[in-house]
C-alpha cells in the first residue's frame, strides 16, 4: 500500500492574506466614509432622501468642510443642507453629543476653565443607558472620543478625564 499522501507545508511568509474590503471615499471630497446603518440614515434624513442611497455600505463623510452629509457605494449623495438638523462637525455650532445635547462649546469652555466635570459627567451618563448613539449620533459613533479630543486639545491637561472607580 502507497504511503498516505501529505499535502505541502506552506510557509505563511509566502502566502497572500484575504484583501479587506476597500475603504469607501466621499466622492466629493475623497475623505474616508464612517460606515452607518439605515436606522441612522432614517432618523437624519427624509424617507425621500434615504431612497437616494443604496440599502447597504451607506456612510457618513467626516470632513467638515465637505458639502456631503452621506453617500453610499454607488456615489450617490445626500447633501449636508438636505439632513433633518444641522450636526457636528459639519456645522460647530450643533451639539457635538446627540443624545445629551452637550455642544462643542461646552467642551470647550470647560477645558479652558480646566472643569472636566461637564466630560465626566457625559462619560457617566454614555454608560449608564442603552447605548443609542448609534442611531442619534450622525455618523453613527458614541461622542465619547470626540469629546475627550476636544476638551484635551484646548486644556492644559492636567485634570483627567476620566473620574477614578471606586
Amino acid at each position: 500500500m502507497p504511503p498516505a499522501r501529505r499535502d505541502p507545508v506552506v510557509n505563511k511568509a509566502f502566502v497572500r492574506d484575504p484583501e479587506t474590503p476597500k475603504d469607501m471615499r466621499c466622492p466629493q471630497c475623497t475623505a474616508i466614509g464612517l460606515s452607518i446603518g439605515r436606522s441612522t440614515l432614517e432618523k437624519h434624513l427624509s424617507s425621500e432622501n434615504v431612497q437616494q442611497l443604496a440599502d447597504t455600505n451607506a456612510c457618513f463623510c467626516p470632513n467638515p468642510r465637505c458639502p456631503v452629509g452621506y453617500f453610499d457605494g454607488f456615489n450617490q449623495t445626500v447633501a449636508v443642507d438636505q439632513l433633518d438638523r444641522c450636526v457636528y462637525p459639519k456645522d460647530p455650532e450643533a451639539p457635538i453629543c446627540s443624545c445629551f445635547s452637550l455642544s462643542a462649546k461646552d467642551v470647550i469652555h470647560d477645558a479652558c476653565c480646566g472643569n472636566p466635570a461637564g466630560v465626566r459627567m457625559l462619560i457617566a451618563k454614555s454608560r449608564s443607558r442603552e447605548p443609542i448613539c448609534r442611531v442619534s449620533s450622525p455618523d453613527g459613533r458614541c461622542c465619547i472620543g470626540q469629546v475627550q479630543q476636544l476638551y484635551l486639545k484646548h486644556s492644559d491637561r492636567d485634570q483627567p478625564l476620566h473620574s477614578e472607580s471606586p
